[in-house]
């Protein structure tokens, strides 16, 4: 079963359900769950659902014929606000929010939510990225959140809570959406086209975390290749931090010369190490070795001269994750790679770490 297309998240769609039967929507969202597994698919949908013309609100079917369904399935409805970061920006600017500084407050989201809705329905503002929020932008929108106008919702997409700031968080209704099934992952794939067997479809999806996006960045054959030598450096008894910190950052700029996909690439760096980290943290534990033969031979390779404890291997994984946000923060790339990688040698030995 899916709602109208979108898998995985009919228990979603079942909480705004029974919301809208209620009459008890609420103004302001916060949709937070891995990237790429539908949020601002199911976003739009939802969008289209409270401007139909021909349906109730309440039944969350939308016609998808009537003037209001085509305009939304378009962008083009006058009710529906779409903000997201320019893929040249690091942040949502805040004229997206307010304006302009020769027009604030008379331009932007929170300008356009608060007009009489067009058509004579909702207004619905749905902001794409918010993770991408700074703290001036995020703190433009307090008044919006605090004082909602009537008949609006505003949706904020993001990956987690705590990547916004308490005062968003405080105001918002968080619905979480979990990563989707693996058979799920492979079956999209499939029916996308994305890949080629079902076979590769399985693969990606083992590692994809969930999500068809993730999953299918990794089909480049050449991050599967530079995996196999990450993982062997991973799993030496002493890390040989600087050899690995310069053959990931000639990988990473390989990428291309803009910035994106050079922070993507780290980042699906940064996943790899903390996958192996993870297995090695269950191996100790006494968890069987994970079905990926590659990853498997890592982990016993690292398990049978592992310098550390089940804590150190922890603590390795905790780095991961803190590299994560400073890809996000747009650090230095070549200081974070160093860095990153300096600590985990330190950390694997049971030392702590000079850098995070």
């Amino acid at each position: 079963m899916s709602w109208h297309g979108i898998d995985g998240h009919d228990d979603v769609a079942e909480q705004f359900r029974r919301a809208l039967g209620r009459g008890r929507l609420a103004s302001s969202f916060l949709f937070v769950g891995p990237p790429g597994v539908g949020k601002r698919a199911f976003a739009l949908k939802l969008a289209q659902t409270l401007l139909c013309q021909t349906r109730p609100e309440e039944a969350m079917d939308p016609c998808g014929e009537c003037p209001g369904c085509v305009q939304v399935a378009a962008r083009t409805h006058p009710d529906l606000i779409l903000v997201a970061k320019p893929e040249d920006k690091s942040y949502i600017p805040l004229e997206l929010l307010i304006g302009d500084k020769e027009h604030r407050m008379r331009e932007g989201l929170c300008h356009d939510i608060g007009l009489k809705p067009f058509m004579g329905g909702r207004k619905v503002a749905i902001i794409d990225d918010a993770d991408n929020l700074n703290a001036e932008g995020a703190n433009s929108l307090l008044k919006t959140l605090e004082e909602p106008p009537p008949r609006s919702v505003l949706i904020l997409i993001g990956t987690s809570p705590a990547r916004q700031l308490p005062t968003i968080r405080s105001r918002c209704q968080t619905i979480r959406f979990r990563p989707l099934p693996e058979d799920l992952v492979a079956e999209l794939l499939l029916r996308q086209g994305r890949v080629d067997s079902a076979d590769e479809a399985r693969r990606l999806a083992t590692h994809g975390d969930g999500s068809p996006r993730q999953a299918l960045e990794l089909a480049e054959p050449v991050l599967w290749t530079f995996r196999e030598s990450l993982l062997r450096g991973l799993a030496q008894p002493r890390l040989d931090s600087v050899r690995l910190a310069a053959a990931v950052s000639a990988f990473v700029n390989e990428a291309g010369k803009d910035a994106a996909p050079r922070r993507e690439r780290f980042r699906q760096v940064v996943r790899f190490a903390a996958e192996f980290y993870r297995h090695v943290l269950l191996t100790l534990s006494g968890t069987a070795r994970p079905r990926d033969a590659t990853l498997g031979e890592a982990v016993h390779k690292a398990r049978s001269a592992w310098p550390g404890d089940a804590m150190a291997a922890a603590a390795c994984l905790d780095r991961c994750l803190e590299a994560f946000g400073e890809i996000d923060r747009n650090a230095n790339q070549t200081t974070s790679i160093e860095c990153w990688l300096d600590d985990l040698g330190r950390l694997m030995l049971g030392e702590p770490a000079e850098n995070a």
